[in-house]
């Protein structure tokens, strides 16, 4: 099933990890939702619940390059998250393409990264792949693909995070 949804994730998110064992597209959303509440809130607890523990989970980004097992993506994240920059997105334009043991959940995240009097503005294209993994772990995050389209803002924004 394909499903364009009027659906956002971010800055409001919740914690909804809780729901993540429940098969169907609403425990899918859960965990998507929860990224977005562990991303913008910088909770790492929440984080190491959300990623499948594989050593070919992958995370494709601009500034990281292609990270490969669950691992190097948590350290991404912890510098992320304690570092000096100031991080936020939000997920919206939504297309869910869904099977019974896979969602790919396709749209563009905005948002903003702050480091010191530098701000700018973030249009991300993203695809977040979340798989069942049986009813002992539930949904997880298993591959995560962003892209900047602006050569522009891409450039400014490697600048600012290296500079960081």
């Amino acid at each position: 099933m394909i499903v364009h949804t009027p659906r956002t994730y971010g800055r409001s998110s919740t914690n909804r990890l809780h729901l993540t064992n429940e098969r169907g597209i609403e425990g899918a959303r859960a965990l998507l939702e929860s990224f977005y509440y562990a991303f913008n809130h910088r909770d790492m607890d929440a984080f190491r619940k959300i990623w499948a523990e594989h050593d070919s989970i992958q995370l494709n980004n601009p500034l990281g390059g292609m990270l490969r097992g669950y691992e190097p993506i948590a350290a991404l994240y912890q510098r992320i998250f304690t570092g000096p920059a100031a991080v936020w997105v939000e997920l919206a334009d939504i297309v869910e393409f869904q099977t019974g043991e896979m969602v790919v959940f396709a749209g563009r995240e905005t948002g903003e990264f702050s480091l010191g009097a530098k701000s700018l503005g973030l249009s991300i294209r993203t695809s977040r792949i979340i798989q069942w993994f049986g009813p002992g772990v539930g949904w997880r995050q298993s591959h995560h693909h962003g892209s900047i389209d602006d050569p522009r803002l891409l450039s400014e924004y490697q600048q600012a995070v290296r500079g960081a």
